[in-house]
């Protein structure tokens, strides 16, 4: 089995550090394979922001390491840093490459960046990156689990959050549903739920989720939501476990399993 930790919008500059312990424990407990980091890592895209994170991350010490940018993660107030090279500080820390994957023999899990320079916080996808993911895709075993990450949400919950979902989100649901993905996997709007797409779209040609995660350690907590992170169980037996930070006894509980059956 390949377990993958899905951390989203950790937001550093403002995190909290009780949740941070009880996210050291679980990942202790737990002993992921993969730890998944869907964007927003940073408030305010500082590099004293990035290098808590990359503190944090080398203490958790996962021995895969998929990190995506957010929004979040381009200088917003350094104008010629956004336009010119907005991802210079990410690069400094998480390396050179926005796009990475993970190739297990029971999961095959792709990253893509969907941040642009010149949207605030809306996100895109351009139609090379579809076409890239679908052949990478097509080109999995049989017994990987196909998952695709990304920044923003292919499908929300709230009307409140239409304006949130990615641009081009549709063509590329369709178009890795062809290819054969299993799970579409975001952060961005600090709700963590899972949506069986082949019921939003009920002609895609095979069994699809959208897999969204809270805030694992930001003080920027939505919806009455506590602190949480997903952990992905990927073998015979596929399932989504969302765990939430419990206040009283600080540490991270499992409040919910879906199974994702191909």
């Amino acid at each position: 089995m390949t377990v993958v930790l899905q951390v989203s919008d950790p937001h550093f500059g403002t995190e909290r550090p009780a949740v941070m312990a009880a996210l050291e424990a679980l990942v202790r407990s737990q002993r992921p394979d993969v730890l998944l980091m869907t964007g927003d890592i940073t408030q305010r895209a500082r590099p004293e922001e990035f290098a808590a994170a990359r503190v944090f991350v080398d203490r958790l010490a996962v021995p895969a390491t998929l990190v995506l940018p957010g929004n979040h993660d381009i200088p917003l107030f350094n104008l010629w840093a956004r336009i010119w090279d907005p991802y210079a500080r990410f690069r400094k820390v998480f390396g050179h490459s926005l796009e990475r994957e993970f190739d297990s023999p029971q999961a095959l899990v792709l990253t893509l960046n969907t941040t642009r320079w010149y949207r605030h916080t809306d996100g895109e996808i351009a139609q090379s990156q579809i076409d890239r993911v679908a052949r990478r895709l097509a080109n999995a075993t049989p017994a990987q689990c196909r998952v695709v990450a990304v920044h923003q949400p292919v499908a929300v919950t709230r009307a409140s959050d239409q304006e949130n979902l990615l641009r081009g989100h549709e063509e590329a649901v369709r178009q890795w549903a062809d290819a054969g993905a299993d799970l579409i996997v975001g952060g961005h709007i600090h709700l963590p739920f899972v949506v069986a797409l082949h019921e939003r779209w009920p002609d895609l040609p095979r069994r699809m989720w959208a897999v969204q995660a809270g805030t694992a350690l930001s003080t920027r907590v939505r919806g009455g939501i506590a602190n949480s992170v997903n952990l992905i169980r990927l073998g015979v037996d596929r399932r989504i476990e969302r765990w939430d930070h419990d206040e009283g006894r600080n540490e991270f509980v499992e409040v919910d399993a879906t199974p994702v059956l191909p």
